[in-house]
C-alpha cells in the first residue's frame, strides 16, 4: 500500500506502521477522525460523549508546557485514550505531529480537529507504531482504566531512547468550605458506590499508579476555571459514576445536586473553580 506523510511522520495505511521521513506540510486529511479497529476496553464515557466534550476542562498550557521540555526531540507525540482531543491539541503547539488514539468511535466524533493531529481508533494496550519512533507518550485523565502491564510494554517499546511518558489526573475540583462539603458527600454517599474500583488511582493522586520508569520531579499545576452552577452540574454528569447511578436507579441524581448547590452560589454568577492535578513523569 501507498504511504502518506503526516508531519515529520510516515503513516502506511496499510499496516498503519509509523516511521520517519523530510517533512511537508500537515494536510487536512491528517485532522479527521479515522476509525482504524474494533476494539474491547472499559468504556465509561462513551454515552455522555458530547458533553465530555463541551464541559470537560482544558488543560493549563504551563503543563504541556513543562512536559515538552523534557522530551529529547520535538517530532512526534503519541497521546492515547486522547477523549476528544483536549491534550492531542496542546501537544500540537510543540510537536511536528500528534498521533491522538482512542478507542471509543463516540469520543472520537468530537475530536477537535487541528492540522498537527491526526486521530486513530485503537486501544492504549496495542499501539500500531513502529519501536521507537516517538518522543513523548502522553494519557490525559486515562492511564487509571489501562492494563498496566500490556500498556508499558507498549511505551517502552514505541518511545525512542530518552522518549518521555506523561500520565496525568485531576480529581474533585475545590471552591470553598460549603461547596466543597456537598460535593464530596455527593461523591461518597449518593454515587460513591458506582464508582468502577480503579477510580482509586485518582483518588490517591495516581501515587498508587504503577511507573516503572526513572522518574522526574513535578511541580505543582492546577487547572482553573469559572463555572456556573448550571455549567458545573453538566461537568459533574459526565463523571462515569453518575452515568453508572443513572442507569443502576433509572433516575438523575444531579437534580437534588443542583438544588443543594444552588444556595451556595451566586444567582446568575460563576464561581472559580480549582482541580490540583497529579502529573507521572519519567523517561525510558
Amino acid at each position: 500500500s501507498r504511504s502518506r506523510t503526516f508531519g515529520g511522520t510516515r503513516v502506511d495505511p496499510g499496516t498503519r506502521h509509523l516511521g520517519t521521513s523530510p517533512p511537508p506540510k500537515p494536510t487536512t486529511a491528517a485532522t479527521r477522525p479515522r476509525y482504524d479497529q474494533a476494539v474491547s476496553f472499559k468504556d465509561h464515557f462513551s454515552a455522555q460523549a458530547a458533553d465530555y466534550a463541551r464541559y470537560r476542562p482544558d488543560y493549563p498550557p504551563a503543563l504541556v508546557d513543562w512536559i515538552a521540555t523534557h522530551a529529547p526531540g520535538r517530532g512526534l507525540a503519541l497521546d492515547v485514550a486522547t477523549g476528544n482531543g483536549q491534550a492531542a491539541v496542546d501537544l500540537a503547539r510543540h510537536f511536528d505531529l500528534v498521533l491522538a488514539s482512542e478507542p471509543a468511535a463516540r469520543q472520537l466524533a468530537h475530536a477537535r480537529p487541528h492540522e498537527r493531529v491526526r486521530y486513530l481508533r485503537h486501544a492504549a494496550e496495542r499501539l500500531p507504531y513502529r519501536d521507537g519512533c516517538a518522543d513523548l507518550l502522553a494519557a490525559a485523565q486515562a492511564a487509571h482504566w489501562f492494563d498496566f502491564t500490556r500498556f508499558y510494554a507498549e511505551v517502552r517499546r514505541v518511545l525512542r531512547p530518552g522518549g518521555v511518558c506523561a500520565l496525568w489526573t485531576y480529581e474533585k475540583f475545590r471552591v470553598d468550605a460549603a461547596v466543597d462539603a456537598i460535593v464530596d458527600a455527593f461523591y461518597a454517599n449518593v454515587i460513591g458506590p458506582f464508582w468502577p474500583p480503579e477510580r482509586r488511582h485518582v483518588e490517591q493522586g495516581y501515587r498508587s499508579l504503577p511507573f516503572p520508569f526513572e522518574e522526574i520531579a513535578a511541580p505543582t499545576f492546577v487547572l482553573e476555571n469559572d463555572g456556573s452552577l448550571d455549567g458545573t452540574i453538566a461537568y459533574l454528569g459526565t463523571w462515569s459514576a453518575v452515568q453508572r447511578c443513572r442507569d443502576a436507579k433509572g433516575s438523575d441524581p444531579l437534580p437534588a445536586l443542583r438544588e443543594e448547590l444552588s444556595r451556595v452560589w451566586p444567582v446568575g454568577g460563576t464561581r472559580r473553580l480549582r482541580w490540583p492535578i497529579h502529573l507521572r513523569i519519567g523517561c525510558i
